[in-house]
């Protein structure tokens, strides 16, 4: 399952008009990437555009994952001046995994990942 469908699938145990706007926030790096994007994927289930353009328009409108080393998730969370109890209540996870994160014993992915992109691009407050 991509990060993608991940995020999806979290979506959609929300409430239908909240799902999407949380949806549309984690995916999309603006509004008006959100409605090309949407624009281009039904062109592309209709056949007008193929597959390799669509990736390209994946990659112009989605907010890129990045992968994180254990001092990238350190220096982030020092960055939001939070505690690692506070990190992990944002993060939705436990304080011991972000301790592991810091730590190098595991390393976070599928919406975690995400989220800890979105942080980096623009900061906490952005997925309160």
């Amino acid at each position: 399952m991509t990060v993608i469908e991940q995020l999806k699938h979290e979506a959609e145990l929300l409430t239908e008009p909240l799902a999407q706007e949380v949806l549309d926030f984690l995916l999309y790096k603006s509004d008006a990437y959100a409605a090309i994007h949407e624009t281009m994927a039904g062109m592309s289930d209709a056949g007008v555009i193929d597959k390799k353009t669509m990736r390209e328009f994946d990659e112009a409108c989605l907010t890129p994952v990045h992968a994180f080393s254990a001092p990238d998730i350190k220096a982030l969370r020092e960055r939001e001046e939070v505690s690692q109890r506070v990190f992990a209540l944002y993060m939705n996870v436990s304080k011991d995994s972000v301790s592991q994160w810091e730590r190098g014993l595991k390393k976070p992915a599928g919406p975690t990942l995400k989220l800890l992109s979105l942080v980096k691009q623009k900061g906490l407050s952005a997925i309160t």
